[in-house]
Parts: structure tokens; C-alpha cells; sequence
């Protein structure tokens, strides 16, 4: 099975959701106890530096703080892209390439050098000190709730956060300092989201831009590869067929010359010979144009053509089509060129007694797509192999930005469904 990503742009990407409650637990566990681990981390830079400075010891424990700090940013990728949804490729250690002490030093010199483990790691700091602040505003704002309803208890004075005692009659002011705080709380949650994301969304953008490099390469290599076959078909077919029948219409005529004085109606034969083969010749340059691109499709689109690829086919072909209008070249050539090699396959090699051929449009998330499933009863064990028919049809979908799939099992059926885009 061949298939090519597809990638939406980043702008049609849906807003993160907020969730408040996931993101006020996320930031209560973080300021309690990843403040403590960010401690614990200065500690260890300091030791090592000093270890370093003194007995050269020290880079142990600056290496061991660098797999520690890999290992938290990982987890705040995780974290970030499990808590608002979104797809963000996970952190890659960037081991040695070699053996070697050497190597493994090098190795640890390009991951102090990743930029991405840093930017998650800024993330996880930034994530700690707000939830600090969230808990300190938290605390405020639960100590004002109570002093501005404890004359419902006949409390007067109440001893809060710090040791800050206040008094009942100050209610009023507090019940307001309360709102106030439960007002930060939530800011504090927005803030999160906002920078979090700014940050871990934009590995998220890098990795969407990566995989459009990806599937570029790929539809690049695809369609240097169905050029590259098709040459080579062409090549084949004029050098097995046109070209010795050319030949002998050559040595035909040839004799012909030779016989026109002495021998006339032997000539008129020889001529009438050559003649035959010339139009023999002039049919199979057509076929072999049909297999490049077939004038058809200009003139009356992707259903005639098909049409008459499945009159000419050995087997016979029961056609499916239900298309209206007309589709962009690129699409309906690559379907044409699918489905007639597909057949041309079958014929030759499934020894198949009937196919059937599909043709639909479909849309998938606003994306419309011209889907082809072209099945026989053959023998089945159908392969891609590099070179062959079905490696070219590869290639093609491929290049127009399309995928397939290839179910033949050993006994047959064979089935081969064809999707390629219709914007592209």
C-alpha cells in the first residue's frame, strides 16, 4: 500500500480549547511541585559547574542534567498536546551516530544545540511560575470568600495567607478582592493556553511544514519516477513494435522498387504488403498515445475516455461512472492512466474472465477527490514491483498528490482503489 499524507494548512487549524478545569490542575501540580524540580535542576547546574572547575568531575552531572532536562521537555510536549489536542511530534534524542567517546560527546553537543527541546523547556518554566502566582491567587481568594462570610458565623477576625489577619467588617471589600482573584485565576488559565501554545504550536507548525517538505519530496520522486517509466514504455514499445514494422515496410518497398520493371504485379503486391503495414503501424502509435494522454479526455471528458479504454480492453469490463462536469487535467489524466493500465494489467497477467471499474467523486473534509476502485476475479498475488505497471500507476497518483491501495491476496480477487485529489 502507497499513500501521501495530507496536510492542512495551518491556518485552517481548529482553536485549541481552553479547558479550565484540566488547565487549573495542570498549573496547581506545576507551581506545587515542578517549582521544587526547577530548584532541584539550578542545584544541579551549580554543582556541576563547580565539579568542573574544580576536578573536571562536573561533566557527568551536566550531562546527567541534560537527560534530565530532555526528559521534562518531552513530557511538556506531551503534556501541552494532550491537554488542548493538538498533534505536535514528539522530542528525538539525537543519539551518536558512531561509536566512540568522540562521537558521544558530538552527540551531546548537537542536542544542547536543539532549539526545540529548549522552546519546551522555557515552556515548562513559564508553566511553574504561573502556577505559583495561580496558587498564591487561589489562597487570596479563598481567605476573602471566608472573612466575607464569617459574620454568618459570628467569626470577627480571621488569620489568612502570610499571617495577615483580618477583621469581619472588612467584608465588603474583601468579598470584591475575592472576585478579583478568581478573575486572575482564570486570566492565569488564559495566559497559560496562550503562551504554551505559542510556544508548543509553533513545534506543532514546524512539524506541518516538515511533513509538507515530506510529501513534496515524495510527490516530486513520484513524478520523476512515472516520467522515468513511462520513457522507458515508450522506449520498449517503439524498439519491440513500430520500429521492426517500420523496418519492414522499408524492405518491403525496397523490394518493390526492384520487382516494379521486371515483375509488376509482384510489385503491386510488395506495395500493397507495405501499405498494410504502414497502417499497422500508424494503429499501434496510437495506442501508444493513448498510454501517454488520449485526445478524448479533451474533448468529452474522464467518462467517454474510460468508455472506450473498457470497448478496447481483452477482458470484458463492466463500467461504473457517475462523475457530472468536468475536473482538472491532472486529475482526470492520472484516473485515466490508473484505470487503463490497471486493465492492461489484468489481461495480461490475473487471466481474469470480467472486471469491474468504479469511478466516484467524494468529499472529505471539504475536499473534493476522484475515487476509482477497479477489480477483477483473477488469480490474484498482485504486486509493486519496481518497473512494472503498477509501480507506474503509483508514481502517477503519486505525483498528482493522490494514494492507493492494493488488496490481491494469493486466489484472487485482486481490487486496486485509486483516490487523487481534484484541487491540486
Amino acid at each position: 500500500m502507497t499513500s501521501t499524507p495530507k496536510v492542512l494548512p495551518v491556518s485552517n487549524a481548529p482553536r485549541p480549547p481552553l479547558r479550565l478545569g484540566s488547565t487549573l490542575l495542570h498549573m496547581a501540580l506545576l507551581g506545587s511541585f515542578g517549582l521544587v524540580l526547577i530548584s532541584l535542576l539550578l542545584g544541579w547546574l551549580g554543582l556541576g559547574i563547580g565539579l568542573t572547575l574544580v576536578l573536571g568531575l562536573g561533566l557527568i552531572f551536566l550531562a546527567g542534567l541534560l537527560y534530565a532536562i530532555f526528559g521534562i521537555s518531552r513530557l511538556e510536549v506531551l503534556r501541552i498536546s494532550g491537554l488542548y489536542d493538538i498533534e505536535v511530534a514528539p522530542l528525538i534524542w539525537r543519539a551518536r551516530r558512531r561509536d566512540g567517546f568522540g562521537e558521544y560527546v558530538r552527540s551531546l553537543g548537537r542536542n544542547v544545540a536543539n532549539g526545540r527541546m529548549w522552546a519546551a523547556m522555557g515552556s515548562f518554566v513559564f508553566s511553574c511560575l504561573a502556577g505559583g502566582f495561580m496558587l498564591s491567587a487561589l489562597q487570596w481568594t479563598v481567605h476573602s470568600l471566608i472573612v466575607a462570610f464569617a459574620p454568618l458565623t459570628g467569626v470577627d477576625t480571621v488569620t489568612g495567607p502570610f499571617s495577615i489577619v483580618t477583621k469581619a467588617s472588612q467584608a465588603p471589600w474583601l468579598l470584591l478582592l475575592a472576585v478579583a482573584g478568581a478573575a486572575v485565576v482564570v486570566g492565569l488559565a488564559f495566559l497559560h493556553r496562550i503562551v504554551t501554545m505559542g510556544i508548543i504550536g509553533s513545534l506543532s507548525r514546524e512539524t506541518e511544514l516538515t511533513e509538507r517538505v515530506r510529501t513534496t519530496a515524495a510527490q516530486r520522486e513520484g513524478a520523476v519516477r512515472a516520467a522515468e517509466v513511462e520513457r522507458t514504455r515508450i522506449e520498449r514499445d517503439l524498439h519491440d513494435g513500430v520500429q521492426p514494422r517500420l523496418v519492414s515496410v522499408a524492405m518491403t518497398l525496397g523490394l518493390a522498387h526492384q520487382q516494379i520493371d521486371n515483375n509488376p504485379q509482384q510489385a503491386k503486391e510488395l506495395v500493397a504488403e507495405a501499405h498494410a503495414s504502414t497502417k499497422s503501424a500508424i494503429t499501434e502509435l496510437r495506442q501508444l498515445t493513448r498510454g501517454i494522454y488520449a485526445s478524448v479526455l479533451d474533448d468529452r471528458g474522464l467518462d467517454a475516455a474510460l468508455s472506450a479504454v473498457a470497448g478496447r480492453s481483452h477482458i470484458p469490463v463492466e463500467l461504473d461512472v457517475q462523475l457530472n462536469g468536468r475536473y482538472p487535467r491532472v486529475t482526470e489524466a492520472a484516473m485515466y492512466f490508473s484505470i487503463a493500465e490497471a486493465l492492461t494489467n489484468a489481461a495480461k497477467h490475473s487471466r481474469a474472465q470480467r472486471c469491474l471499474v468504479t469511478v466516484r467523486l467524494r468529499e472529505t473534509n471539504g475536499q473534493h477527490s476522484l475515487w476509482a476502485r477497479i477489480e477483477d476475479n483473477g488469480v490474484g498475488g498482485a504486486r509493486i514491483t519496481p518497473g512494472g505497471g503498477l509501480d507506474g500507476i503509483t508514481n502517477r497518483v503519486v505525483a498528482a498528490g493522490g494514494t492507493i491501495s492494493l488488496d490481491s491476496p494469493q486466489g484472487g480477487p485482486t481490487a486496486l482503489e485509486v483516490n487523487v485529489p481534484c484541487a491540486y
